[in-house]
C-alpha cells in the first residue's frame, strides 16, 4: 500500500525505509534487502537520494520512496490511497508518471484518486464511488463519455467545465 501521507520513518534514510519491510516481513538478508531497495529507488528516480532522510526530501520524493517501499515487497497488487493529495501541484506530475509507467508494465493497481484526467488516461476500469457504494463502473470511455448514474453525470459535468 502507498499511503497519501507517506508514513516514512523519519529516523531512517530513503534506503532504510525501503529495506525495513523486507527485513522484518519478508525475512530477507540485509544484502538482499539493500539490493532490492536500491533497485526500487532507482526505478522511481531516486538513486541519488539513497542516504537522504525524509526531512531532506520534497513531498514528491517522499511519495516516490513510499512507492519504492511498496515495489520492493514484490507485490501482486498495489493500493494507492490518494497518492497525490499531500503534494504541491508541481510534484503531482512526477508521482503520476511513475504510476502510469507501472500501469504500462502491467502492474495491477487500485488507485483511489481525484485526478480524473489521469484516471481517464491510465485506468483499464473506473469505479465511481458515491455515498460509500459503487455508483457506476466501466471503462474510462464509458464512465467519462457515457455515464448513466445521475450523480456521476453531475460530477463529470462539474470537472469538465
Amino acid at each position: 500500500m502507498v499511503f497519501q501521507r507517506f508514513n516514512l520513518f523519519q529516523h531512517r534514510t530513503a534506503l532504510g525505509n525501503v529495506m525495513e519491510g523486507q527485513l522484518r516481513v519478508l525475512g530477507r538478508s540485509k544484502a538482499q534487502a539493500e539490493a532490492r531497495a536500491v533497485e526500487a529507488l532507482t526505478k522511481v528516480g531516486l538513486s541519488h537520494k539513497l542516504r537522504s532522510y525524509p526531512m531532506h526530501l520534497s513531498g514528491g520524493e517522499q511519495q516516490r520512496v513510499g512507492i519504492a517501499r511498496a515495489l520492493a515487497m514484490d507485490p501482486d497488487i498495489i493500493l494507492f490511497d490518494e497518492p497525490t493529495s499531500s503534494l504541491d501541484p508541481e510534484m503531482v506530475g512526477e508521482v503520476l508518471e511513475i504510476i502510469h509507467q507501472l500501469a504500462s508494465e502491467k502492474m495491477t493497481m487500485i488507485v483511489v484518486t481525484h485526478e480524473m484526467g489521469f484516471a481517464r488516461q491510465t485506468a483499464d476500469r473506473v469505479y465511481f464511488l458515491c455515498e460509500g457504494v459503487v455508483g457506476e463502473e466501466g471503462t474510462p470511455q464509458q464512465i467519462f463519455e457515457e455515464p448513466r448514474n445521475d450523480q456521476l453525470k453531475s460530477f463529470i459535468k462539474a470537472i469538465l467545465r
